[in-house]
C-alpha cells in the first residue's frame, strides 16, 4: 500500500485510539470528578479536535457506524470502508489496552464490567431494558451520522465541518449517558469490553448491531432529505476517497 492510500487508515487508527483513551478515559478516570456533562464535553470536544487534525486525511470517521453511512452514501468504496473499519477496531483496542494500564495504577479503581463500558438492566444508570436500550442507540446514532453527512460533502471535513459534528456528540452523550452509557460508535465500545469482560461482553453485541443499524438509516435518509447536488456530482468522482487526485481510479 502506497504513502497516499496508507495515511487516511492511519488516521482512523490513531483517532479512535485518541478518541477511546481521552473520551472513554474521562469516564473512567475521572467520572465522579466532572460529572456527566463534563464526559459529554470531553467526547464533543475530543471528537472535534481530531476533526480539525485529521479530517482533511481521512474525514475523521473514527466510527464504524459513521463510515457505514459514508459507504451507502456513494462517497467512499468499499475497500476503503472495510480498510476504516480495521483501522477503527484496532484503534479502540489499543486506546482501550493504554486506558487500562494508566487504570490499573489507580488503587481500588474498578475495572471488570466497568471501564467506560456500556450497557442495559442493571448495568444502566436507569435501568432501561434490552429494547429500550437498543431503540436508543439506533436513534441516536441516527443523529450523529446524519448531521455529519449533511454538513459534509465530499469525505474530508474541513473548515468549521466539525463543530455541529463535535457539538452532535456532546448533546448524544448528555441524554445517552444515563441510558447506556452511550455507545453510537462500535470501536469505542469493542475496546473497552475486551478489558473489562463479563457482561460487557455478553452485552456488546447491541452496541455493534445498533449504531450500524442507526449509521444506515441516516444515509437512506440523508439522500432524502438532501439529494445530491447535480454540479457537485459532476466534480467529485464516485468512490473518491481523502489523498486521491481528480480523476485518480480507486485503489
Amino acid at each position: 500500500m502506497e504513502t497516499t492510500e496508507t495515511r487516511p487508515v492511519v488516521c482512523e487508527f490513531l483517532g479512535t485510539l485518541l478518541l477511546v483513551f481521552f473520551a472513554v478515559g474521562s469516564a473512567v478516570l475521572a467520572g465522579e470528578y466532572i460529572g456527566t456533562f463534563g464526559i459529554a464535553l470531553t467526547f464533543g470536544f475530543t471528537l472535534l479536535a481530531l476533526a480539525y487534525a485529521l479530517g482533511p486525511i481521512s474525514g475523521s470517521h473514527v466510527n464504524p457506524a459513521v463510515t457505514l453511512g459514508v459507504l451507502l452514501a456513494h462517497r467512499i468504496t468499499l475497500r476503503t470502508a472495510v480498510e476504516y473499519w480495521i483501522a477503527q477496531i484496532l484503534g479502540g483496542i489499543v486506546g482501550a489496552a493504554l486506558l487500562f494500564l494508566v487504570a490499573k495504577q489507580v488503587p481500588g479503581l474498578k475495572t471488570h464490567e466497568a471501564f467506560g463500558t456500556n450497557g442495559w438492566g442493571d448495568r444502566s444508570a436507569l435501568h432501561i431494558n434490552l429494547g429500550g436500550a437498543f431503540v436508543a442507540e439506533i436513534v441516536l446514532t441516527f443523529l450523529l451520522v446524519f448531521v455529519f453527512l449533511s454538513v459534509t460533502h465530499r469525505v474530508a471535513v474541513v473548515g468549521f465541518d466539525g463543530l455541529p459534528i463535535g457539538l452532535a456528540l456532546a448533546a448524544i452523550h448528555l441524554v445517552g449517558i444515563p441510558l447506556t452509557g452511550t455507545s453510537v460508535n462500535p470501536a469505542r465500545s469493542i475496546g473497552p469490553a475486551v478489558f473489562a469482560g463479563g457482561a460487557a461482553l455478553t452485552q456488546l453485541w447491541l452496541f455493534i448491531v445498533a449504531p450500524l443499524i442507526g449509521g444506515a438509516l441516516a444515509a437512506v435518509v440523508h439522500q432524502i432529505t438532501h439529494p445530491p447536488d447535480p454540479a457537485l456530482a459532476a466534480e467529485d468522482a464516485p468512490g473518491e476517497v481523502p489523498g486521491q487526485a481528480p480523476g485518480e481510479e480507486p485503489a
